[in-house]
């Protein structure tokens, strides 16, 4: 492997653990836990791995002789920043306990697992691959582990290399997963625990014993950066407005994040838009008003910050789509037969007045994108909606309009941009480097402690890293009871942007000065050397969360 000037220097870095986690740990149980909703429904589901209490490791004096063990991890769903040192942690962590242990890596995600395809992580292998970004030490996948068949043909793999517990990295899909597959491993006596990891860039995996999800950090810098030397043009050219379009199709945290780092004219974040009953005109009227204030004193640039899922949050697009998604799933074959330049024309006339007129209102492009591209459950692919498209061009258009009317004396030109392979893999912040490895040790000390169907938790991350607190939470607690694919299945809640909390205060108490004034904030690159002020801090979300 051919390494760069900052991978050599990465490779010594030793990250930062939690003070309890130095040594030999105690594990102390805290009070039962039960599910966030559904609970009996919850219960009746995962009898075998339900209420049990929160852990809190804490440092000991008491000597134990741990016997070698194997350890299985699989990296499961879209990278994030930080995964490798996960495993490091894993890794270290089980030698930590004692030196004969062995960890295997299963191939490009839980069909590894199901596949028997593996590779036992030395450490001249895991040495390669510290502080790095990506998932490339092993690969991910997105194969479900949610079959039977699925759970006994690991099962197998699992018995042949002696493997006693199974470490799962990845999001809310990936660790109810982890949890169902703790339950049937519990429920059969089959002597396999399960342990997941908090994991994806988006933010929405967090409740009050998961601060954070580890990526979060790293992918929000790396966003805040671009997007800071593109604020910078912005302010040198003077010429053009720039819509961003970030990741996040479930929640709105990195636009939030970003906005709070970067000071732009414009963030759209999605809770509002939904929990405001706002349409698409309601969007496109409010960003075309910022546009025209700042043209009435001579701006005629800015920047827009869009969420990904922006679409899927507005309630009257939402209809649309549910609409469309049934009328075509009913109707494919006709629908197919018809002429692509009679199709808009026929959509119009089957769907509702309320719904045909939204649909008539979309630019073509747009228009065609949610009749055509469909997924393999037959829904919109609404993640390939050019949102930041669509809102320029209605943007243009409503300008257009105020501009016979004399309410617009300005210029409106457009450029588009959408950030998110570009965060996923990039080297971790000092943040995510240093939780990642503590996730990583603490799931090797939820192992020893037998757990299974916990979750690795490391709290207090905004204070220095020996203060942080380790320890696991129950999968299930973070559960509830959700509607997908026409079933009730249980799911980890998904965490959206709170309204009340103190982030998006924080944002809606600055956005109006943030609208009118250039008063742009350019982050630069991540520092990984250098003053702790500049190179440790945490996000602006989770400072503002835990009030330091």
């Amino acid at each position: 492997m051919t390494k760069s000037a900052l991978q050599i220097a990465r490779a010594a870095y030793q990250p930062k653990l939690p003070k309890a986690l130095k040594g030999a740990v105690k594990a102390v149980a805290g009070a039962a836990t039960q599910s966030v909703a559904d609970q009996e429904a919850i219960q009746k589901l995962f009898p075998n791995t339900y209420g049990m209490p929160l852990i809190k490791f804490e440092a000991t004096d008491e000597v134990v002789n741990f016997p070698a063990m194997n350890v299985g991890v699989i990296l499961s769903g879209g990278q994030a920043p930080g995964g490798h040192n996960v495993i490091s942690g894993i890794f270290d962590g089980i030698k930590s306990l004692n030196k004969d242990s062995k960890l295997y890596g299963f191939i490009l995600g839980p069909g590894g697992l199901v596949d028997h395809n593996y590779m036992e992580l030395t450490s001249d292998i895991i040495d390669e691959y510290r502080n790095t970004g990506g998932f490339d030490i092993i690969g991910s996948g997105r194969t479900k582990l949610e079959k039977e068949d699925q759970f006994e043909k690991g099962l197998e793999i699992l018995k042949q290399l002696d493997i006693k517990a199974l470490v799962i990295i990845g999001g809310d899909d990936s660790n109810t997963n982890a949890c169902v597959l703790a339950e049937y491993y519990a429920a059969k006596k089959c002597g396999v625990q399960v342990i997941g990891c908090p994991k994806t860039i988006d933010g929405d995996l967090k409740n009050e014993m998961i601060e954070t999800s580890f990526g979060f950090d790293t992918a929000c810098k790396v966003y805040s950066e671009v997007i800071g030397n593109i604020q910078r043009d912005c302010n040198s050219a003077r010429k053009y407005w720039h819509f961003i379009k970030l990741m996040g199709r479930s929640a709105s945290h990195i636009a939030l994040e970003c906005a709070l780092q970067v000071q732009p004219n414009v963030c759209i974040v999605s809770e509002e838009v939904e929990a405001k009953d706002m349409s698409l005109d309601d969007v496109v009227t409010y960003i075309a008003q910022v546009v025209a204030n700042r043209a009435a004193q001579g701006n005629n640039f800015g920047t827009v910050l869009i969420p990904e899922g922006l679409i899927e949050f507005i309630p009257a697009m939402k209809r649309l789509i549910a609409e469309l998604n049934d009328f075509l799933a009913a109707n494919a074959e006709e629908f197919s037969q018809i002429k692509k330049s009679h199709q808009r024309d026929y959509i119009i006339r089957k769907l509702s007045p309320e719904n045909a007129a939204i649909y008539a209102s979309l630019p073509e492009g747009v228009a065609r994108q949610l009749t055509l591209d469909r997924d393999p459950h037959g829904n919109v692919q609404v993640s390939l909606i050019e949102t930041e498209k669509l809102l320029s061009e209605m943007v243009a258009t409503k300008l257009a309009a105020w501009k016979e009317e004399g309410k617009f004396v300005g210029k409106f030109a457009s450029q588009h941009h959408f950030f998110g392979y570009e965060g996923r893999c990039a080297a971790p912040s000092n943040y995510d480097a240093d939780y990642c490895y503590s996730l990583g040790y603490t799931a090797a000390s939820l192992i020893a402690n037998g757990k299974t169907g916990y979750m690795s938790s490391v709290r207090n991350t905004t204070a220095p890293a020996d203060q942080w607190i380790a320890g696991g939470v129950p999968i299930t607690m973070m559960m509830n009871m959700e509607r997908r694919h026409g079933e009730m299945k249980p799911v980890i809640q998904k965490a959206l942007v709170k309204l009340d909390g103190a982030p998006f205060k924080a944002f809606a108490a600055q956005r109006d000065q943030w609208a009118i004034t250039t008063d742009y904030v350019y982050p630069g690159p991540i520092q990984y050397f250098g003053p702790t002020e500049v190179c440790d801090q945490p996000t602006k979300t989770l400072q503002l969360e835990q009030a330091k």
